[in-house]
């Protein structure tokens, strides 16, 4: 068999599943939900920040980028979203979130943003001092060391003080 054939081939065989790919479904409803209630911000700037770097998946004002239809990305992005929001939603803030105590934690500790939606979106990478702006803003927003202003501490070791 020829090189130009094999090439060939080998695209075949790689295109075939992918195309047959975009006929699953998941992933590609991008109709965000209405947002029903936002934090108490403890400043413009702590949401700003929280917007560059968290709300695409932890919130319902998610921008779907192009290829957020293509799967099987489509699959990777859907699930981080769900999954973002499932566990911290800052447009659905009139229920329970248990979660946004450790907000500040998963920034500082790198567990947040992820690396991947990081190489993709270059603008939720924040600086140090941004990290640190953020997560004092979280702190005062969710709670801290001192009571925030949605009455959450953000660990228990304020509490046994």
């Amino acid at each position: 068999m020829n090189r130009r054939r094999l090439l060939t081939w080998t695209a075949l065989i790689l295109a075939v599943p992918l195309l047959l790919a975009q006929a699953v479904p998941y992933g590609r409803d991008h109709a965000n939900p209405p947002v029903t209630a936002e934090p108490e911000w403890d400043s413009p700037r702590t949401r700003e920040l929280a917007r560059r770097a968290c709300f695409d998946c932890h919130s319902n004002e998610t921008r779907w980028p192009w290829y957020s239809n293509i799967a099987p990305l489509s699959w990777q992005i859907q699930g981080h979203v769900d999954e973002g929001r499932q566990e911290l939603n800052f447009s659905t803030f009139d229920r329970p979130q248990e979660e946004a105590e450790d907000a500040a934690e998963g920034l500082l500790s790198g567990e947040m943003p992820p690396w991947d939606y990081l190489l993709v979106h270059p603008e939720a990478r924040l600086t140090a001092s941004e990290k640190a702006e953020l997560a004092r803003g979280f702190r005062a927003t969710f709670g801290g060391e001192s009571e925030g202003r949605n009455g959450r501490h953000l660990d228990d070791e304020c509490e046994e003080s």
